[in-house]
């Protein structure tokens, strides 16, 4: 009797392939029957009073009436009581006499300005106490009219 082509290797293989087509094929059908179950309404989402996304509606009774005068859309305008003292007074934190730029530490807002010698009306060094305006220059805040504070 004559063998067949067939080897145990090619059966195998074979038989994968019809497992795995029968297992896509039912994994379709289970997905169309839970298509066909589901609704819009399953799928909709609402937003609650505290801005969380719920499964139910909200509740009109903690509906709050909001006046179309107090919605204020950009930047609110500034009160002239809020006005800024130009002159601020700071720390030189760091300054190099030979290249001539420093940093001044603002005692009010804590953040660090940059001085260049130009800027300065007397000499300043480290850890003088100092007044001066802000401007902003190419990069960011820069110290104009530094005088020392004595």
């Amino acid at each position: 009797m004559g063998r067949s082509q067939e080897t145990f290797n090619k059966k195998e293989v074979r038989n994968k392939k019809e497992k795995k087509r029968k297992e896509k094929e039912k994994k379709k059908l289970a997905r169309k029957e839970n298509e066909s179950k589901s609704s819009l309404d399953d799928m909709i989402a609402y937003v609650d009073e505290n801005g969380m996304i719920t499964s139910t509606p909200p509740d009109p009774t903690k509906k709050k009436e909001i006046k179309l005068e107090d919605i204020e859309i950009g930047v609110p305008t500034r009160d002239s009581s809020e006005e800024i003292d130009p002159i601020r007074k700071g720390v030189v934190s760091f300054f190099n006499e030979s290249k001539g730029y420093g940093f001044i530490k603002d005692m009010e807002t804590k953040e660090s300005v940059f001085v260049h010698i130009n800027n300065v009306v007397d000499d300043i060094k480290e850890g003088n106490l100092v007044s001066f305006e802000v401007e902003m220059g190419q990069k960011g805040p820069t110290a104009v009219k530094v005088k020392q504070v004595k």
